[in-house]
């Protein structure tokens, strides 16, 4: 099958990364949206018609299914599009539930979640709504990081800049509260290392891309299994645009080392 995936940048790599990792011998497009990143600063309608006119173009490209590797893109335009176009359209949610779950059995009954997430994913209903289903206890709190979306697509995942933003945006928090975080934006997964340096071992780091992949690997029928990310069976676009270039290709193969990397990192 083929299997389209987007997202405003780079961070949707993360997914890719997974689906290749678990359906390897599927055909996928990678379409990342350059010309318009980020999307967390923009507005609702501008997001909902990006992400109209990219679902569009990958129905044109033959796809049996549509994954929105964005929480931000799902948040405000999953709905729309999937009324709109009759194809399987698979989206990202913040793997609130879980990190929430795991929180409460923790040994310490204070503990508490920690989602970071782009502005307009947290501003958005979708999240509000998901928290009122699941977090009761109230132990969820809410942290914007758009930054992490700029330094991803410079590809700084280490370093002073790196540390010194988490720190200048944890500062109104206790970083000794948290038992779980939830990286709310599939760029954030390139960070891991960073975080996990920040917050200690103690801290769990918990993104939804595996169970993103096992609901499209539910709906469209197919088995997992366990591959490795191979060049020839993924077709890279920007913003429409199909990418030949050795330099932009090299790009894509050094995200998907960095994944795999920090892939077990937890």
């Amino acid at each position: 099958m083929r299997i389209g995936i987007f997202d405003s940048g780079i961070g949707g790599v993360s997914v890719l990364h997974e689906a290749v990792r678990l359906l390897p011998d599927e055909e996928y497009i990678f379409y990342a949206d350059v010309d318009h990143v980020p999307y967390g600063v923009k507005t609702s309608e501008q997001v909902k018609e990006y992400v109209d006119s990219i679902v569009s173009e990958l129905i044109s490209m033959d796809v049996d299914a549509v994954v929105i590797a964005c929480n931000t893109a799902t948040s405000v335009a999953a709905n729309h599009v999937r009324a709109k176009y009759d194809i399987p359209i698979i989206g990202m949610e913040p793997a609130v539930k879980p990190a929430v779950e795991a929180a409460a059995v923790g040994v310490n009954e204070k503990s508490r979640v920690l989602v970071m997430a782009t502005p307009i994913t947290i501003r958005e209903n979708k999240l509000h709504t998901l928290l009122e289903k699941v977090d009761t206890q109230h132990r969820v709190d809410l942290l914007s990081m758009p930054g992490f979306v700029r330094m991803a697509e410079a590809e700084i995942f280490d370093g002073d800049e790196v540390d010194g933003y988490i720190e200048e945006q944890m500062a109104v928090l206790n970083k000794e509260l948290y038992t779980e975080v939830v990286l709310g934006c599939t760029h954030f997964n390139y960070f891991k290392p960073a975080l996990k340096k920040f917050f200690g071992e103690g801290v769990e780091l918990i993104d939804g891309n595996l169970g993103t992949v096992r609901h499209v690997a539910k709906v469209l029928g197919l088995e997992i299994s366990q591959g490795k990310v191979e060049k020839s069976n993924i077709k890279y676009y920007e913003s429409g645009r199909l990418v030949t270039e050795q330099e932009k290709l090299d790009k894509f193969m050094r995200l998907h080392r960095r994944l795999e990397e920090v892939h077990d990192i937890r």
